[in-house]
């Protein structure tokens, strides 16, 4: 058998409010191969977000364990990189060549030129060469989206991380970053676990799914989209009745 990149077992995850203390999910399990696009798939408050953050290492599960690689996962690391949904996740005083080089030189793992030129290579890959000495404020939702993008991948991580990246965009723009992150994957191969809400861009971007439940988030079923029926209309019932029956 071929072993997982990432193991989840049995993960139960809480968060503390104001007022009481909330499970996000129960004894949820996954495994992702090397490679792999998995997609957690479900209605807010199912807990996906939360999972994505105990991978990245920022949040610890109260019952069960995550292991990258084999290894146990206690906070977080440069093997995990995490791109969020919001457009303010970059430095606006720096230019795009040294937002993506600054995880670089902050984590030690490149300095000086080295950065920089690794830097330059994955901005040319998200297609922003000619914005690298551009500034955050000039660039659109779209372009900022892929500077993070190219800032994670630079550190080129065990695993992409990434919390519903384009919800914030347009319907339109949202399509076309699609595409840009299906296009960099047949490029390198990257593996990436994904969070989304959308039944439609889960199936568009995952080659496995799986489906969460309502709060608190557990396995409803896991999805093979490389094998399961290519009409995407009856794909999207099917997944619609699986999440809501």
């Amino acid at each position: 058998m071929i072993e997982p990149l990432l193991d989840v077992r049995q993960v139960t995850l809480q968060y503390k409010t104001t007022e009481r203390v909330v499970t996000a999910t129960h004894r949820v399990s996954f495994s992702v191969l090397k490679s792999d696009r998995f997609v957690l798939l479900g209605p807010s408050g199912c807990g996906k977000s939360s999972l994505l953050k105990a991978v990245g290492g920022y949040l610890d599960p109260i019952e069960g364990e995550i292991r990258l690689g084999g290894r146990p996962i206690h906070g977080p690391g440069p093997d995990r990189m995490m791109v969020f949904q919001e457009f303010d996740q970059l430095l606006p005083w720096k230019t795009v060549s040294d937002n993506v080089a600054f995880a670089l030189q902050a984590s030690g793992k490149l300095r000086g030129k080295a950065a920089a030129e690794r830097a330059r290579h994955y901005i040319d890959k998200v297609g922003l060469s000619r914005f690298a000495d551009s500034y955050p404020h000039t660039l659109s939702g779209g372009m900022k989206q892929r500077v993070a993008i190219a800032r994670g991948m630079a550190m080129e991580p065990e695993i992409l991380l990434m919390d519903e990246p384009f919800a914030a965009l347009d319907a339109l723009t949202r399509r076309t970053m699609q595409d840009e992150l299906l296009r960099l994957w047949d490029d390198t191969k990257f593996t990436v676990l994904f969070v989304t809400h959308s039944i439609n861009e889960a199936i568009r971007i995952g080659t496995r799914i799986l489906l969460l439940s309502p709060h608190p988030g557990q396995v409803r079923a896991e999805m093979n989209s490389t094998t399961e029926p290519v009409e995407q209309t009856g794909l999207e019932t099917r997944i619609h009745d699986l999440l809501f029956a």
